[in-house]
């Protein structure tokens, strides 16, 4: 089977697409065959080795997990002898964490880690994402803002995968939405039920008239310094990209400042929330829009136009 790998820091040109044995499942494993697999601008941020003082954690010097992907959704190819979720021929999707990445012909998962079966109205491109941008979001607005009806809420990114589908969740839970993106995407922000959609290239933070509950940056591009004037007096702001400036931020003003690594979570945790997404998804509440597919050959390629900086919504690999 082919899989992408990097071993070095570095461009895409580090990407490489091996060729490796399929793998076999262990008794409490499945193994599945990838219809569809996510690519992030973590995967890029990781591939980088950014921001550098990530790699005390992902390698000094090079990588210590040299698998590319995370979400994916696929069929059931094999069983181990333990399973009794899962059979033979199921649509499952979910998200592998450590270990083989998802950016591969083939990925053998556990069968009590982020896996589920698909919902039947959702093709394998959709699906393959929902553990990326909707799961990460979702944590961030239910868990972190705990968003109750009326509260208003800032999200910077608003036409990328995390701020996609934050503002078509933060507005289930009853929240007016101010999105931020570039002109291009305001329709498109707007589509997914924004009642604001600003203009990053030409607005400032510190002339905005209106105060917020919650400021989510999907992006990385603010912090709560720049952003506490639009703040209300018990609002928050949060961010899934962690910085030196983040870091010292949630230390100085813990109660204001909110970042979280939403894959290391407790698994059970996890599941609970990617249940309620499902749930939404079933009755055609959420919708993932995707933007550009690849072949698994063409990662490179995948990993060049999510750093242009263009990316609208999420990225796919197919066809593997």
């Amino acid at each position: 089977m082919k899989k992408a790998i990097y071993t070095t820091y570095g461009s895409p040109e580090v990407i490489q697409i091996i060729d490796v044995e399929i793998p076999s499942p262990k008794p409490n494993e499945i193994l599945v065959k990838i219809k569809a697999a996510s690519v992030t601008r973590a995967d890029t941020m990781m591939r980088q080795g950014i921001p550098k003082f990530g790699r005390i954690f992902l390698g000094l010097f090079k990588p210590k997990n040299t698998v590319l992907g995370t979400g994916f959704s696929g069929i059931v190819e094999a069983i181990g002898s333990q399973i009794t979720r899962f059979k033979i021929g199921d649509e499952v999707f979910g998200e592998k964490l450590f270990g083989n990445g998802s950016n591969s012909q083939y990925l053998c998962i556990g069968e009590n880690e982020l896996v589920e079966k698909k919902p039947k109205n959702i093709s394998h491109c959709d699906a393959a994402p929902i553990c990326d941008g909707f799961l990460t979001s979702y944590n961030f607005l239910k868990e972190h803002a705990k968003i109750k009806e009326g509260q208003h809420v800032f999200i910077n990114g608003a036409s990328g995968s995390l701020g996609s589908a934050a503002v078509q969740l933060a507005k289930i839970m009853g929240a007016k939405v101010t999105g931020i993106c570039s002109s291009k995407n305001i329709d498109f922000v707007i589509a997914l039920g924004a009642d604001e959609v600003l203009d990053y290239t030409t607005i400032k933070l510190n002339e905005l008239q209106s105060r917020y509950d919650v400021v989510y940056d999907t992006v990385g591009k603010l912090s709560y310094n720049s952003s506490k004037n639009i703040l209300n007096d018990n609002g928050i702001f949060m961010t899934p990209v962690l910085s030196i400036q983040i870091l010292g931020q949630m230390i100085l003003h813990p109660q204001k400042v909110k970042f979280e690594a939403t894959g290391i979570k407790k698994k059970e945790e996890l599941k609970s929330l990617l249940k309620d997404l499902i749930s939404l998804f079933k009755q055609n509440q959420l919708q993932t829009h995707i933007d550009k597919t690849y072949n698994l050959e063409d990662l490179k390629y995948a990993h060049q136009y999510i750093e242009t900086g263009g990316k609208v919504g999420n990225i796919v690999v197919v066809n593997l």
